[in-house]
């Protein structure tokens, strides 16, 4: 299934024949302090820049109706000042109509987090806060 938007990333986990568990990553894109003046020029026209992951969360699709509701609930944890620019979606099977719990969860969300800091994210679907797939390059 082509994923185009967030929610074709719930039906295909909802489609699964195993249960699945979703994990995302929340990042902010943030400049270094030792941009470069022409590092700081591209950001300055909404290019480059660093990704900085800011939060994680773990969800059934059954738990998360929407994209809308994502979002929401990020909103709530939320530090001021500290606003995300897209997340990063995986997904995790279960097994034998068993689901993935919030415990299993826990070292590959750890594992994304560390593959995003060091720009390792072609693993991830990234999204934007609209929704939508982000392609780098």
């Amino acid at each position: 299934m082509d994923i185009s938007s967030f929610d074709d990333l719930l039906q295909a986990a909802r489609l699964q024949p195993e249960p699945q568990r979703l994990l995302f990553v929340f990042a902010a894109v943030e400049l270094p302090d030792d941009a470069t003046p022409a590092q700081r020029a591209r950001f300055e026209a909404g290019q480059g820049g660093a990704l900085v992951p800011l939060m994680c969360v773990d969800k059934t699709p059954q738990e998360l109706p929407s994209f809308s509701a994502l979002v929401e609930e990020a909103r709530q944890f939320t530090a001021p000042g500290h606003d995300w620019a897209m997340v990063f979606a995986a997904a995790m099977s279960g097994t034998l109509n068993h689901a993935p719990t919030s415990a299993d969860a826990e070292a590959p969300l750890q594992r994304m987090v560390d593959a995003i800091k060091g720009g390792a994210h072609g693993a991830y679907i990234p999204f934007d806060r609209q929704g939508q797939p982000v392609r780098f390059g």
